[in-house]
């Protein structure tokens, strides 16, 4: 389990702190979608709004990618991440993939 309290930033510099770059580093994942859920995308085709199961479906595919991006880190030794950026995208008609990356750091002060 990744320490919550590793710093993921989307910013370049963490304020106070100095460091060089050990490497990039990724944290990915793939979701499919359910019977349910598709169902009830179906539905909301027809009529408009958002589909909150798949928000929901990629809410967790996200956190999920961070987590796996900060355990990778963790394990090149790294303090911290910098520039984190997300990709995404679908596989085939049910599957959404998610892949967390940015620039593990190693403090140097």
């Amino acid at each position: 389990m990744a320490n919550q309290n590793f710093i993921v930033t989307t910013t370049e510099h963490i304020p106070g702190k100095e460091y060089e770059v050990i490497g990039e580093v990724f944290g990915l994942t793939t979701q499919s979608k359910n019977v349910v859920r598709n169902i009830g995308a179906g539905l909301k085709n027809i009529v408009g709004g958002e589909i909150k199961d798949y928000t929901k479906m990629l809410d967790e595919a996200r956190n999920t990618s961070v987590d796996r991006l900060r355990e990778n880190a963790q394990k090149l030794g790294a303090d911290a991440v910098v520039m984190m950026r997300f990709d995404s995208g679908s596989i085939g008609g049910d599957m959404q993939s998610v892949a967390a990356y940015g620039t593990a750091v190693k403090y140097t002060n």
